[in-house]
């Protein structure tokens, strides 16, 4: 194996964690907003505000994983 391969096996791997678990996170968050406002509809406007900061956070891990992978294939 040289090191360009193990450099776009390593790139794999990264890119397949670094996308799966944000999306579980997503819809953890998502899943447990739902459930928040069916037990309390009133502060609907403090789960949503609390809802998209850690959607926000979530996909913000995405997009560091996505340019490591875009560093570690161009160096």
């Amino acid at each position: 194996m040289n090191v360009e391969s193990i450099k776009a096996i390593a790139i794999a791997i990264l890119m397949s964690f670094g996308v799966l678990m944000p999306a579980f996170a997503i819809g953890n968050i998502g899943s447990k907003a739902v459930e928040a406002l069916g037990r309390n509809p009133e502060a609907e406007s403090s789960i949503r505000t609390a809802m998209i900061l850690s959607l926000a956070f979530a996909e913000a891990i995405a997009i560091y994983v996505l340019v490591v992978a875009l560093i570690l294939k161009f160096t």
